[in-house]
């Protein structure tokens, strides 16, 4: 081997697939996964199947491990913190997501030095790739991401995602459920990492497999957090608004008292009027919160922020020679010269 390729094998690129009860699907997503990156270590981890998800991801050659506590954001979690890699592939085993697109993302992220490529799917797929309210929910929860966070994707709950060392290793993985994907996108929006979309195909699960995810009671989950995360990531924002209801609300239980005090001289309603001046106080109260919290999160924001920075980036002497498939030796140099556009995939780049 060559120094260009011994230098090529170092990179390394790991596929992460998190399984609940794929046993259709999963060996078709290993072998298909192994064919557009062959250079890459495919770890499948199940959260606890009661089918034969392990066996099959076995036999197709992936890794297997597992994590007890179920939901996805947990199993996410789990292999973040055990996988150590330069680039990772997040993707379902569902086997609806477009594997050879996994090449495209890798060399995108390589090439441009991102933190997170995400593969968009509501504009390269038909309807009936999607369960009934999916993708009206989903573009409902990107549109109230992008006014929350001022900017967002297209496609905010994308389980098919490329990572750098970086990102990973950073971040901090609370979720426990399906709402893992809205963390990650709020993540990096927050850090203001370089990140991008590639739009890309979108498939019908198989006969017989079967969805996770619980279209009102998931999309609840989902909507909570980014309220939750609204909270904690602008909290002078977040109680700025509740200052406003309340102080709204004081003031349109107190025109009627005013009113009647300027005409009589009276206030003869005693509990409305104690009840003006306590959502009064509530409002003051949430806005010194929100100045407080402000602070509180400013420091919190650096401290992300050093802890993102104290992981180093790949070393850009090396990364010119890097691949992704340990023979071609497609790395930097020729990533930034691939036409993503020929491969058949529209591409937004979107800086923090």
């Amino acid at each position: 081997m060559d120094q260009r390729g011994a230098k090529a094998s170092k990179h390394r690129v790991a596929v992460l697939v998190p399984c609940y009860n794929e046993e259709p699907t999963i060996a078709d997503v290993v072998r298909s996964f192994r064919d557009a990156l062959p250079a890459a270590q495919i770890y499948v981890y199940d959260n606890n199947s009661t089918d034969l998800t392990v066996q099959r991801a076995r036999e197709a050659g992936a890794i297997v491990r597992t994590e007890m506590r179920q939901g996805k954001g947990n199993v996410v979690r789990r292999m973040f913190a055990d996988i150590d890699a330069d680039t990772y592939v997040l993707v379902d085993g569902d086997n609806t997501y477009h594997a050879p697109s996994a090449r495209a993302m890798v060399q995108k992220l390589i090439g441009e030095r991102l933190d997170m490529v995400v593969g968009s799917r509501l504009t390269a797929s038909d309807d009936s790739a999607f369960r009934r309210g999916h993708r009206f929910g989903n573009r409902l929860l990107t549109a109230f991401v992008a006014l929350l966070f001022g900017r967002s994707f297209t496609d905010i709950l994308s389980g098919y995602r490329v990572f750098s060392r970086r990102f990973v290793k950073s971040f901090p993985a609370l979720a426990a459920g399906f709402e893992t994907e809205t963390e990650l996108t709020i993540h990096a929006l927050e850090l203001r990492m370089p990140v991008a979309e590639i739009v890309t195909p979108y498939g019908v699960r198989p006969d017989g497999s079967q969805s996770k995810l619980h279209t009102y009671s998931d999309g609840l989950r989902i909507l909570m957090t980014i309220v939750k995360l609204f909270k904690e990531e602008r909290p002078l924002a977040f109680f700025s608004i509740l200052c406003a209801v309340l102080s709204l609300s004081a003031l349109v239980l107190t025109y009627p008292l005013l009113l009647t005090y300027l005409e009589t001289g009276l206030v003869p309603r005693i509990p409305t009027a104690i009840l003006a001046t306590g959502l009064v106080l509530l409002a003051f109260l949430s806005l010194a919160s929100g100045l407080i919290l402000d602070t509180v999160t400013h420091g919190r924001h650096e401290l992300k922020r050093l802890a993102y920075l104290s992981i180093a980036a790949a070393d850009e002497s090396r990364d010119a020679r890097h691949g992704i498939d340990g023979e071609s030796g497609i790395g930097i140099e020729d990533a930034e010269s691939v036409d993503v556009s020929t491969l058949g995939y529209t591409s937004v780049r979107r800086n923090g």
